[in-house]
């Protein structure tokens, strides 16, 4: 990784150690600070900017804590038909969740933030993917629910996981769909002197 200038450092915003993963995976160096920010329910009629009102919250609220360093924040929101799809907390939601995506597509956005705390220059941007499940069999939905894997996971799935098989394909970023548009963000953090490439 290359920089135009001695490189701060670096502070992501998250407990996600799916977010963690995506930063390391660009060879970025990094410390993690959660914001233990309660995110803002999201609204379907502008997940946008509910994802990056959010992000901007996670990032001001660490950013506060010090003088000199980038401070990276994030936050997804999954939409399917003018709703926003939460966290099924028992077998039951997920099952259910799975169900009504079952053979559809769906929306998620990703609103992210970046903070230069000694200048306060801050970008806030966000990306949308569109994820396709494949129509799936009873059977499957309730093997897939045995494993544990949807509880507590936006939409019931996580396409990182096993999640992967019952999706059929997908449209934008598929790190997006993780929680971290890493393209778009690798491109914001040059404004920040961080260069990745």
């Amino acid at each position: 990784m290359k920089t135009d200038k001695p490189m701060k450092k670096i502070i992501l915003a998250s407990a996600s150690p799916r977010r963690r993963e995506l930063l390391e995976k660009i060879g970025l160096a990094f410390e993690i600070e959660s914001s233990r920010f309660e995110e803002e329910v999201a609204t379907a009629a502008d997940p946008h900017r509910t994802a990056r009102l959010n992000s901007v919250t996670k990032a001001a609220t660490v950013a506060a804590r010090h003088k000199n360093v980038i401070v990276i924040a994030a936050d997804t929101i999954g939409v399917f038909r003018g709703k926003v799809l939460g966290k099924p907390h028992t077998p039951a939601e997920a099952r259910k969740m799975l169900l009504t995506l079952n053979g559809e597509s769906h929306r998620v956005i990703t609103g992210f933030t970046i903070i230069d705390t000694e200048t306060s220059k801050t970008v806030t941007r966000s990306v949308e993917s569109r994820v396709y499940f494949r129509p799936l069999t009873p059977a499957e939905i309730d093997a897939y629910i045995r494993t544990g894997e949807p509880l507590d996971k936006a939409g019931a799935y996580a396409i990182q996981g096993l999640g992967a098989v019952i999706v059929e394909r997908i449209e934008g970023d598929y790190y997006n769909v993780i929680g971290l548009p890493l393209a778009a963000l690798a491109q914001s953090l040059k404004e920040f002197g961080v260069k990745v490439l």
